[in-house]
């Protein structure tokens, strides 16, 4: 059975990353509508939206020109999830990917969207919505929504075993928005959109989303805490139902 719909415009494209050394694959649906970057769980890659259904869960926003979608590869693989891998080169990919993402995937989106100061929407579940947390936080010059989905924002202790360097800090959400000055605030709180949502059923993690809430708060900046249910698990039907729930009815900028 087809992933999407076989009427859906849907691309590939890629190019060779010299920062990262990796061939870098994307996939891009929809034709009209504000950009919308998204990061795969874990280890997977630029398809693994498509094939759990996630990307038929929103193509309607897609058909209706709301949103056009673009979904591209983790290196997670090659970094906090390869235990042969130490925390301070993990920390070094981490940044050389994030400068992938920000200097070579939006450059490309704001091409194929013809906006040149196009700001894009980022989503993600589970280590997908570290990332996008990350990209707005890191960026909001670039990015004005965020929707994170049963995620995480601090990769201490349990990636870091102890390591603590500027490719970890500058990459770690609860570590620098705590610092975060006065301008860099202003700019957050008065132009991002931001969604917090999680469940309480198995394998979730809500003390994560407060985690990040309670630190958003100290810093004064509005954002959509969402705490669902204790039957909703950290699992691919529950995503399917809080992306287009989201999309669909409270960001300002879709």
């Amino acid at each position: 059975m087809p992933h999407v719909d076989s009427n859906l415009p849907r691309s590939l494209f890629g190019w060779y990353s010299q920062r990262l050394g990796l061939e870098m694959p994307i996939v891009e649906y929809g034709y009209a509508g504000h950009p919308l970057l998204i990061f795969p769980t874990a280890q997977a890659d630029y398809l693994e939206n498509e094939r759990f259904d996630l990307i038929r869960s929103i193509e309607p926003l897609i058909f209706a020109g709301r949103i056009r979608v673009f979904s591209i590869d983790s290196i997670n693989r090659f970094a906090w999830m390869n235990e042969a891998v130490p925390p301070h080169e993990a920390a070094r990919r981490t940044a050389l990917y994030n400068e992938y993402v920000e200097e070579e995937v939006v450059p490309h989106i704001r091409r194929r969207v013809g906006d040149g100061g196009a700001r894009l929407a980022v989503t993600g579940a589970s280590f997908g919505a570290f990332h996008a947390a990350n990209m707005l936080f890191r960026r909001p010059e670039l990015f004005d929504t965020l929707i994170a989905m049963s995620g995480f924002y601090d990769l201490e202790p349990g990636y870091t075993q102890g390591y603590r360097g500027d490719d970890l800090y500058f990459n770690n959400p609860v570590s620098y928005i705590a610092n975060w000055d006065h301008d860099r605030v202003e700019l957050v709180r008065r132009a991002c959109d931001i969604h917090i949502v999680t469940g309480q059923g198995a394998y979730e993690a809500p003390h994560r989303a407060r985690q990040l809430s309670d630190l958003l708060w100290t810093k004064g900046i509005w954002h959509d805490l969402d705490v669902w249910g204790h039957d909703v698990n950290h699992d691919w039907p529950w995503w399917r139902t809080m992306l287009p729930t989201l999309l669909a009815d409270r960001c300002r900028y879709i």
